[in-house]
């Protein structure tokens, strides 16, 4: 009869060998799935060589990330650089994908064309003409709508779709219109400068893309639309392009800023 007892006992203790060893393996499976995950998702940025030139390359899921556009602090002050962008987003700067400069500004750092954030318009649509890059038509506006739809378009075409943007900045000019290269735009001219730029490159997809060296606005025209193959891109600043890419530890500081881009992972 005492034999019974120590039977039971033994069975229990066989039964929770089992189920620790069960609970293991299942641990041991989520870290080799999560290993997994890790190793085979790509990058949010990328480093590119297009025609003998450096670039690095950033992708905005629209589906699957934010992106906002800044250039003042919550407090009413000029941004004017990552480390107050930083500073400003609180603990939201632990979701940062990256960030880059977005838009030609005044010296105050303020837009001077269209500038949405939130759904509210900081800075109307210029449509004027004057001197400069901005003013190269045709200048163009990247934008996402409520749809969380990419796109980048001629500021006339912007203007006449009555666009119920999220977000939206004006540049100029744009660098591939519709498949094309901007006609004012030499092959490979002399001005040589750090350039950035951002093409749409599917429905709710865009690539935003900075030369590591000084590079023609011909060669980043033709970075978009031959290797990134985008329908349109817009070039959105030179000499003062940055970026901030907090999985390398890159943070550009060598330039006062204006308007900025931030891409965060949505919680």
């Amino acid at each position: 009869m005492t034999a019974v007892p120590g039977r039971v006992f033994q069975l229990l203790r066989a039964k929770q060998r089992v189920v620790l060893a069960v609970a293991a393996l299942a641990v041991l499976v989520m870290v080799l799935l999560s290993m997994h995950s890790q190793a085979s998702a790509k990058p949010v940025c990328e480093r590119r060589t297009f025609e003998g030139s450096r670039f690095t390359v950033c992708s905005f899921d629209a589906e699957r990330d934010e992106l906002r556009l800044v250039w003042r602090s919550k407090d009413g002050h000029a941004l004017r650089g990552f480390a107050a962008l930083a500073g400003d987003l609180g603990s939201d700067a632990q979701q940062v994908r990256f960030a880059m400069n977005a838009g030609m500004f005044d010296d105050a750092g303020a837009p001077i064309g269209l500038l949405i954030a939130g759904s509210a318009v900081l800075h109307p649509l210029d449509t004027n003409d004057g001197m400069g890059n901005f003013y190269l038509k045709p200048n163009g506006v990247f934008s996402i709508d409520r749809e969380r739809a990419v796109h980048v378009e001629r500021c006339d075409a912007y203007a006449k779709r009555d666009a119920a943007s999220v977000s939206a900045t004006q540049s100029g000019p744009l660098l591939v219109i519709d498949g094309a290269l901007h006609p004012a735009i030499a092959n490979d001219g002399l001005s040589r400068t750090i350039r950035n730029g951002v093409g749409a490159c599917g429905a709710h997809t865009a690539l935003f893309a900075i030369s590591e060296e000084p590079v023609s606005f011909g060669k980043l025209a033709r970075l978009f639309r031959d290797d990134l193959h985008c329908a349109s891109a817009l070039y959105l600043d030179g000499a003062i392009s940055s970026l901030w890419l907090p999985a390398t530890g890159r943070r550009d500081a060598g330039h006062a800023l204006g308007p900025m881009l931030v891409v965060l992972g949505r919680r």
